[in-house]
């Protein structure tokens, strides 16, 4: 999702926990992979797996000049001949460790063998992030979760673009106190998509 639709979306929300929620979340996704030069895990369930936020995240590591949000899609199924970058299997949790990050997106209840993956995971040090649908048992097993149930206003895919795009900005200080091109971008998508100053 560009900068100009997100700060719309950004505009729709406003008023609501989400935007601020997402930032929230993506500041502690930066700060728990740039100091260990990456090794961010993606994983969903079985039933879900999340090809956009990752493409999202991919995205935002290039605009952004943080290699380190470049996510590895773990996934539940490898079939012979997948390109490397989709061949990751459900082993790659097991074998995760201190200075590592898992982030598990889980719309639904994660199956049980999912689950004990990433509380072993968890155990072995590496920090577990959740994208869920308040199931406690995901939230318990998260350092920190940003939920999104069916009472809430938006939908999980909706927060997905907000975390994936607030994980991108203000990475790091421009030189000679310029802003990135995507800094302007975003505030030039935000001056313009601003309701007009009410005049008395």
């Amino acid at each position: 999702m560009d900068a100009v639709r997100v700060a719309l979306l950004r505009e729709v929300l406003a008023g609501t926990e989400w935007p601020a929620a997402a930032r929230r979340f993506a500041r502690t996704l930066r700060s728990s992979v740039v100091p260990h030069g990456g090794g961010l895990l993606l994983v969903g369930t079985e039933a879900y797996e999340p090809w956009h936020l990752a493409a999202h995240l991919v995205d935002e590591s290039t605009w952004s000049g943080l290699p380190e949000l470049r996510p590895t899609l773990v996934r539940h199924r490898v079939e012979a001949g997948d390109p490397v970058h989709l061949a990751v299997g459900l082993g790659r949790i097991e074998a995760a460790r201190r200075g590592e990050t898992l982030l598990v997106v889980a719309p639904e209840r994660p199956d049980g063998g999912l689950l004990e993956r990433v509380h072993d995971a968890r155990r072995a040090g590496a920090t577990v992030l959740a994208l869920d649908g308040g199931d406690p048992e995901v939230r318990g097993l998260a350092h920190e979760a940003l939920s999104v149930t069916g009472e809430d206003d938006v939908d999980l895919d909706t927060v997905q673009h907000l975390v994936s795009a607030a994980a991108g900005e203000n990475s790091r200080p421009a030189p000679r106190g310029r802003r990135s091109f995507r800094d302007r971008l975003s505030r030039l998508a935000d001056h313009l998509t601003a309701p007009p100053p009410a005049r008395w």
